[in-house]
């Protein structure tokens, strides 16, 4: 059971950090000016305003000092950061595609230090599960996704955050696991960031550091292959944390066996067969999918609007009261559009080709995101002959692995850029 009803899963681990901060880094953003497409540092290097990675809007949303930096991420529980740069926070609105890949609009978190050099190695961090729009990188303060954009900004890195489709600005809803939109918010957010970078006079590699927690450890393995097919932009590493990569052969089954937290895997999945729905048609009625009362609010539930602890409280403590026996049956053995659905979106570990090191972090005691999915990705990309890794950081929860992860990840970043 989770104790706090109010956890937003996979995650915001940065919940504890204080308010002060914030309201003084958004005071000092209001007089900034606010970028569009029509100024002429998006325009030279955007052929159009419809182009993927188009920057359409940038606004600075936070200005903070490097004390403030340091505050910010003491609060919030992580390492002292020793001598921390301060840092500009913008909001990006930019061009990416959708599921059926017509154009459209996504948002994210940009962050530059504020004392930049003139050229910046970038990370891009792609944020754990959440199911509502303000709890963005764009939009959230106290999320995972910009907390620890600040974190790597304030080491010196670039450091950029995508809300993925149907989160913060972006329209539409949310299409949970998607893989390939996933990847492509992602590279798209990367290409805008140059444009609003260039505008500053400074300079990003074009080797990217890739990393992401749960959903984004997912997002961030399809990101890396992603980003090995670009002709602009490429990937020099990628370190994600506990993320879903095995639906099929690890996750599910962890689900479905009682494995893991029941009410975070009636969350996960009713979120996913909603998600999935919009894009493989898994039910023509809620009602064979999903068992009463449940069937008639599910799909309202996951707008956008409702945070978890909101959709906790609506939904079964379990899977199996959430679902149908029929549908319990399918899941246990998928075929059919759900059978796509699984194995369209559980290629990322397998995607990656050999020469960009790749290292895992995971947790034994995680029971959101069994570990085994790890020990999954790592299978195949070995058996690409990728340089792989798995690190077990220990029987801790799921955000517990996120907050032994990350300050090794950042090491290995700096070595990483350090060695050329």
């Amino acid at each position: 059971m989770i104790k706090n009803p109010r956890r937003v899963l996979a995650l915001s681990c940065a919940a504890l950090v204080a308010a002060a901060p914030v309201a003084t880094a958004t005071a000092a953003a209001a007089s900034t000016p606010v970028i569009t497409a029509s100024d002429p540092a998006t325009t030279a290097s955007t052929a159009t305003a419809s182009a993927r990675g188009a920057l359409v809007r940038a606004e600075r949303v936070a200005h903070l000092s490097g004390r403030q930096v340091g505050d910010y991420l003491r609060k919030a529980g992580f390492p002292a950061t020793k001598d921390a740069r301060g840092v500009d926070v913008y909001g990006v609105t930019y061009r990416t595609a959708d599921v059926r890949g017509r154009s459209t609009t996504a948002t994210g978190a940009v962050v530059l230090p504020r004392v930049p050099d003139q050229e910046l190695r970038v990370v891009s961090y792609t944020h754990g599960t959440m199911a509502t729009r303000k709890d963005a990188p764009s939009v959230q303060a106290q999320g995972d996704g910009r907390y620890f954009s600040v974190y790597f900004a304030a080491h010196g890195f670039a450091a950029v955050a995508p809300d993925y489709l149907g989160l913060g600005g972006g329209p539409g809803a949310h299409p949970y696991m998607h893989t390939a939109t996933e990847a492509g918010a992602s590279l798209d957010l990367l290409r805008a960031a140059r444009t609003l970078a260039a505008g500053k006079e400074v300079t990003l590699d074009r080797r990217i550091l890739v990393t992401g927690f749960s959903q984004g450890g997912h997002a961030a393995m399809a990101l890396g292959a992603a980003l090995q097919g670009d002709d602009e932009l490429d990937v020099s590493a990628v370190a994600p944390v506990s993320g879903p990569y095995d639906l099929e052969g690890a996750e599910l089954p962890a689900l479905l066996e009682g494995r893991l937290d029941g009410r975070s895997a009636a969350f996960y999945l009713g979120y996913w067969l909603t998600s999935m729905d919009r894009v493989y048609d898994l039910y023509r009625d809620p009602a064979r999918a999903f068992r009463a009362p449940y069937d008639a609010k599910v799909t309202g539930l996951f707008d956008g609007s409702r945070d978890f602890g909101a959709i906790a409280a609506a939904l079964p403590p379990t899977p199996e009261k959430l679902v149908t026996p029929a549908y319990l049956k399918w899941l246990r053995h998928p075929s059919g559009a759900l059978l796509r659905a699984v194995r369209e979106n559980d290629t990322t570990c397998r995607d990656l080709d050999p020469g960009v090191p790749v290292r895992l972090f995971a947790a034994r005691g995680d029971r959101d995101v069994a570990i085994a999915n790890s020990r999954s990705c790592l299978k195949d990309l070995r058996g690409k002959g990728v340089d792989a890794s798995l690190t077990d950081v220990g029987d801790v929860g799921h955000e517990g692995s996120v907050r032994r992860s990350m300050p090794r990840v950042l090491d290995w970043f700096r070595r990483e850029t350090s060695a050329g």
